[in-house]
């Protein structure tokens, strides 16, 4: 049962069973925030708000730290700039709106901002994963092949691999706008989530939607269906080479310098591939939870960036 349909309780009869015209190209959409729990917006606002608040400062000062230190001019605080900046970007296109939505009920977006909003949630999510497997690709070549690790990877080939995961991301983001400005809305405006989720969005459109549905899965199995069997054989390549050190302190010195990095992956996959596959057939599942986790995956991640710093 389309999502759109589910929340029907949720809206006025006059509402659900207006003109086709009134929604068929509308100006703006209303974010319901997170639908079943509006009256304790203001208190789920203060742990959005803390997370939100120590991804920005962290993320800030991984830049400012690499800028003026020069002996972390590397491929590894390269990589760990790259994906601050994506997290700073990700955080910031959603959050905002999300508070403003928690404390002042202020739930209208207009329809090219929430496309807008759309393009940058799906670019830089799809960033993060490509820089993260940047990361894991600099680790596994510093653990199993230390001695090559700065003929391997030089300045240039960090630079070749940061645009090639710009270009992937931007690419594989342009057509989720394009597909949902297509389509007629003439159930309803309101988008039963805080910010405009691709999913979210085409499921309240009334005509069927399966090219852009389908989309969508295509790009979530094409950036984890590809980045993540690389992260899994280049860590039990680097696990393997952790447990062949001779002695345990050198086991868990090398460890932490891959441990906050496993730790960064799983918080932002785990949720990412949860909430992306439950939105399309978790019909079971709370609409309150779905929403949770989606905000989680876009807050969460940003923060273990700062921890990868040791």
């Amino acid at each position: 049962m389309p999502l759109c349909l589910r929340i029907g309780h949720l809206l006025p009869y006059s509402m659900s069973h207006s003109n086709t015209t009134d929604f068929t190209n509308p100006s703006t959409f209303i974010l319901m925030g997170i639908p079943g729990l509006e009256a304790a917006h203001v208190w789920i606002s203060i742990p959005f708000c803390t997370i939100y608040t120590i991804a920005i400062l962290g993320n800030v000062s991984i830049l400012f730290i690499v800028k003026m230190e020069p002996s972390l001019h590397g491929p590894m605080y390269y990589f760990l700039c790259m994906l601050a900046i994506t997290d700073l970007v990700l955080s910031t296109s959603t959050m905002p709106k999300v508070l403003n939505i928690f404390w002042f009920n202020s739930t209208e977006i207009d329809f090219s901002a929430c496309l807008t909003q759309m393009y940058f949630i799906h670019c830089f999510s799809a960033m993060e994963s490509g820089i993260l497997v940047a990361l894991d690709l600099d680790r596994y070549v510093a653990i199993c092949d230390p001695l090559r690790h700065f003929t391997i990877l030089t300045n240039s080939v960090v630079a070749k691999m940061g645009l090639a995961v710009v270009l992937r991301s931007s690419i594989l983001a342009l057509p989720y706008p394009f597909l949902v400005r297509r389509w007629p809305y003439c159930r309803t405006n309101i988008i039963p989530n805080s910010y405009c989720d691709h999913i979210a969005v085409v499921n309240l459109a009334c005509v069927d939607t399966r090219v852009s549905s389908n989309y969508g899965l295509f790009v979530l199995f094409s950036v984890i269906g590809l980045d993540m069997p690389f992260i899994m054989v280049s860590y039990i390549q680097i696990l393997r080479a952790i447990f062949s050190l001779p002695t345990k302190d050198a086991r868990l010195k090398t460890f932490g310098t891959c441990g906050s990095h496993l730790c960064c992956i799983l918080a932002f996959y785990i949720p990412e591939f949860f909430s992306s596959l439950t939105h399309r057939f978790g019909h079971e599942v709370p609409l309150h939870f779905l929403i949770l986790i989606a905000n989680v995956y876009l807050l969460v991640p940003p923060c273990f960036t700062p921890s990868s710093m040791g």
